[in-house]
């Protein structure tokens, strides 16, 4: 099918990320939250992050404005009965995501399709709560969008070839790298794989072998990541890391995604990382 507009639901950072990449891709936009409020500081943000390619001579300031013009604001989802593609980056809450679900069913056009920016929630428990799950997919951004190269394509049960298929081409629009994840699995690829180093760096600390200090400084010098694990995770949110994990080992019963004892003490003691002033760091 041929996507020429896209709804972005949610927009906190993720959304207006999102929203952003959507427009500079020539697609018409429809950003909506629960508040309008919301929708204007992600506008403001966009148009911050915009404001940067103007001052750095990358674009111009009616391209600028050409781009936030693609923005339509509202509320709810009643504005979404024309969207080609939702993109649904509100709560990580499963029962708050299968509401959002089945209002967007009942709103959308029979043939759209609806996808989640969920970081490890299941796309098959998601999908349940529409009548059309052949249509609903996983289209995982990494933060900051505008930024990040990667999308994650994730299938659920029922997605079908043909929502794969228009997924990779409106990624390949947006300028991005994406992977196609063939099994509903716990955190798909990236966040799998990252929530085992993070515990292991954790349990690091905990022993004694070094600083959550050194253990940044090794990651980015010795594995040429951007940033360590620590301050990874307290740019991302120390809960949303302990919400991920819990997740994990709920979903497969398996001890090894249990969260350590020291990040279940950052919680309790309401270290959150940079949205707090403290994480695993003091800001």
């Amino acid at each position: 099918m041929e996507v020429k507009k896209i709804g972005v639901l949610g927009a906190g950072a993720m959304g207006s990320g999102i929203a952003l990449v959507a427009a500079q891709s020539g697609y018409d936009v429809v950003l909506s939250d629960i508040d309008l409020a919301f929708v204007d500081k992600g506008l403001k943000w966009i148009g911050n992050f915009l404001n940067k390619s103007v001052e750095k001579g990358k674009m111009t300031a009616e391209q600028k404005d050409a781009i936030i013009g693609k923005i339509v604001r509202t509320t709810g989802v009643d504005e979404f009965n024309d969207v080609d593609v939702v993109i649904e980056a509100i709560i990580e809450d499963l029962q708050v995501k299968k509401d959002a679900f089945n209002q967007l069913d009942q709103v959308c056009k029979p043939e759209a399709l609806l996808t989640t920016n969920t970081s490890s929630i299941s796309i098959t428990q998601i999908a349940a709560s529409t009548k059309r799950p052949d249509r609903v997919a996983g289209l995982h951004f990494f933060n900051p969008a505008p930024v990040m190269r990667l999308v994650e394509i994730i299938r659920g049960y029922y997605t079908s070839d043909d929502t794969v298929n228009t997924l990779l081409d409106v990624t390949v629009k947006f300028n991005k790298k994406s992977i196609v994840v063939k099994k509903d699995s716990p955190g798909f690829v990236v966040n799998r794989v990252m929530m085992a180093q993070y515990i292991e760096a954790i349990k690091l600390v905990e022993e004694g072998v070094a600083t959550p200090e050194d253990v940044d400084i090794a990651v980015k010098l010795g594995l040429n990541h951007p940033m360590g694990p620590f301050e990874l995770h307290d740019f991302t949110g120390t809960d949303i890391g302990y919400h991920v994990a819990n997740y994990f080992c709920d979903e497969c019963k398996d001890i090894r995604w249990n969260p350590p004892l020291a990040l279940k003490e950052l919680i309790r003691a309401g270290r959150l990382g940079r949205k707090t002033g403290s994480g695993w760091y003091n800001y």
